[in-house]
């Protein structure tokens, strides 16, 4: 697996970015189009590139967030979505990371730039599928994320969790990306869509403009199970509801529907020299206040949050910008001397 996320490298396309007074040359990578990783860092080149002289920016987005941590950890990513479950299990060898035993060591090789809200599992079949709880997965095919991506494992956990019923076993699991997954899904090739996003996410107003949808939640009991649980308390959890109408008249859920969330972030490899984090850092945040009118979302990203559940030291580019702004930061977020 090691040897061919290391051969695909040469299918990626680079970001550029600047160091302080030079032109240099970075990488960053993030999920696929439609996604709140997509949106956020995508927009985050954008303002870096409008505020750094001299600077031009392209977004890799293909292939997983578990994939995107190890080339990050080997230096073959300047940048990269991070996430706090995910880097939990790259620390600890497991799930999606249990074949690679290189991993824990390469996880110390990552650092933190900052943290933002992933969104909402968005669980979504059409009206007329039949299905209208997690129990109602047996038998269907289900797109739970990209192969290996700590998506496609968390959903996995929260539907065995729930109801019981395994992936592969009990319900066909699709393994396509993201961009395929959401086609499949509107030609009718897909029984149930998952994407964690923010709502409204522009990816499901595309589906619901031509047919009715429903979305899927937790029910009370289904949260109280232990098994689900563990998922809902994972590094990096969180909880929320998709109200009714979020997506239209074409939504036809009539209440609120409980979900779950994640935390996720822009993460770097430790090498990457202190002054062009800093930059960066700096010209984001001063930047991304100025284009909320043009991009609501962008109100949920907000200084208050950028440590949020953080399980990674920060760069120290960007922990010297934190401390210029004045946020308190807690040692174990310090990088070591």
């Amino acid at each position: 697996m090691l040897k061919r996320w290391i051969a695909a490298l040469g299918l990626s396309v680079a970001l550029t970015a600047p160091a302080a007074k030079a032109q240099d040359f970075y990488t960053m990578a993030t999920l696929g189009p439609g996604s709140s990783p997509y949106l956020v860092m995508s927009t985050m080149a954008q303002i870096v590139s409008d505020r750094l002289d001299g600077v031009q920016i392209q977004v890799n987005a293909t292939g997983s967030a578990t994939q995107h941590a190890i080339e990050a950890a080997m230096g073959q990513l300047d940048f990269f979505m991070w996430s706090a479950s995910v880097h939990q299990n790259m620390m600890d060898g497991t799930a999606m990371y249990a074949q690679i035993p290189q991993a824990p060591d390469l996880s110390a090789n990552l650092r933190a730039v900052f943290a933002f809200p992933l969104g909402l599992y968005h669980v979504v079949t059409y009206a007329d599928s039949g299905i209208e709880s997690l129990d109602d997965l047996a038998g269907k095919t289900v797109f739970l994320g990209p192969p290996g991506g700590g998506a496609s494992a968390i959903m996995a956990n929260v539907v065995e969790g729930a109801t019981g019923l395994k992936a592969g076993t009990d319900y066909d699991q699709v393994q396509v990306g993201w961009d395929a997954a959401a086609q499949a899904f509107q030609d009718g090739r897909i029984d149930v869509y998952v994407n964690p996003t923010n709502a409204p996410s522009p990816v499901i107003q595309q589906m619901a403009l031509s047919r009715d949808l429903r979305l899927i939640g937790l029910t009370p009991e289904e949260m109280e199970r232990p098994g689900l649980q563990a998922i809902l308390n994972r590094p990096g959890g969180t909880l929320g509801t998709i109200e009714a109408g979020t997506y239209g008249e074409n939504q036809v859920n009539e209440e609120a529907v409980q979900t779950l969330g994640s935390i996720v972030g822009v993460g770097t490899n430790a090498d990457v020299p202190e002054e062009a984090v800093y930059e960066i850092t700096k010209a984001f945040w001063e930047g991304v206040g100025e284009m909320e009118g043009s991009a609501p979302w962008l109100r949920n990203i907000t200084l208050d949050t950028a440590l949020e559940d953080l399980n990674l030291p920060l760069h120290p580019g960007a922990l010297r910008f934190y401390e210029e702004a004045g946020i308190e930061i807690p040692d174990d977020l310090r990088p070591a001397e």
